[in-house]
């Protein structure tokens, strides 16, 4: 027998988010690690915020919003904000009830960067590691270190000789308009004046450089854990001198001297060739 339509919607539901979401839903074990973390962190966002003024919106659901956003691979903070309002899931994770209204995506902005600004990503990442480590999930055999390029915030115009006085510049915030098609440009004699820590790097032969840094990863294989992260300048021995700095960083079974019978660390990435 067919079913028919109700058009009328329920204005009282008596099912709350926690039993919406199923029991085995991978969110529930993040949940779990998260909020042990955010137990330990709370004395911390006590001396971040003040104590008048008007209540913020709650580190706890930053840090949560935050991870959805990666997880899920949201774009924007105007689509998190969205999909916070009506995915069931979202707010269960967040401990957004149904009724409260959910914040502004430029207010969400705001907050988030100055509360990751501090050194709390660098505690939230550090105390979730150590739930690992304890769990006996960190292992010192299997492991890699893998090096990406990071596209810097810099225009090539503004990768200049050093020996440039900038005279040629026009006036307002504009580059200058040059052709630098036969000029040889290099590390060596050039600089951007926007950004003096880029480099000019490129990931093989036959693609263009550009100007960039280099992120690192240190991945534990056996469980796919990543337990460090670096930020380099771009260069020929980035990824080894990341993966000797994020090894001996470590705490534990990984943070142990290396011994001289131990195989070479070698970059999963392919090689990467200077400009």
């Amino acid at each position: 027998m067919r079913g028919k339509e109700k058009k009328q919607m329920s204005c009282f539901s008596y099912i709350s988010a926690e039993r919406r979401v199923p029991q085995a839903h991978p969110l529930r074990h993040i949940r779990q690690l998260v909020d042990k973390t955010l137990k330990e962190l709370s004395p911390l966002f006590e001396k971040l915020y003040s104590h008048t003024c008007r209540p913020s919106i709650a580190p706890e659901m930053l840090l949560r919003a935050t991870l959805l956003q990666i997880l899920y691979s949201i774009r924007s903070e105007r689509m998190l904000t969205e999909q916070i309002d009506y995915n069931l899931l979202f707010r269960w994770f967040i401990e957004l009830s149904m009724d409260q209204k959910v914040w502004d995506h430029s207010v969400f902005t705001k907050n988030r960067d100055r509360l990751l600004n501090t050194e709390v990503a660098r505690i939230f990442f550090s105390s979730v590691r150590r739930q690992a480590e304890k769990a006996g999930l960190l292992s010192d055999e299997h492991f890699t270190v893998d090096g990406t390029l990071v596209k810097a915030w810099a225009s090539m115009k503004s990768f200049r000789s050093q020996d440039d006085s900038g005279s040629s510049s026009p006036a307002g915030d504009r580059n200058a308009e040059v052709n630098f098609r036969g000029e040889k440009r290099t590390n060596d004699t050039h600089q951007s004046a926007t950004d003096p820590d880029a480099r000019l790097y490129r990931k093989g032969r036959g693609q263009e450089s550009r100007l960039c840094f280099m992120g690192h990863v240190l991945m534990e294989n056996r469980n796919g854990l990543a337990v460090d992260c670096r930020l380099s300048q771009a260069n020929g021995r980035a990824e080894r001198e990341a993966a000797e700095q994020m090894l001996q960083a470590l705490p534990g079974v990984i943070g142990k001297p290396l011994a001289p019978t131990r195989p070479m660390i070698l970059p999963i990435s392919l090689p990467l060739c200077a400009a």
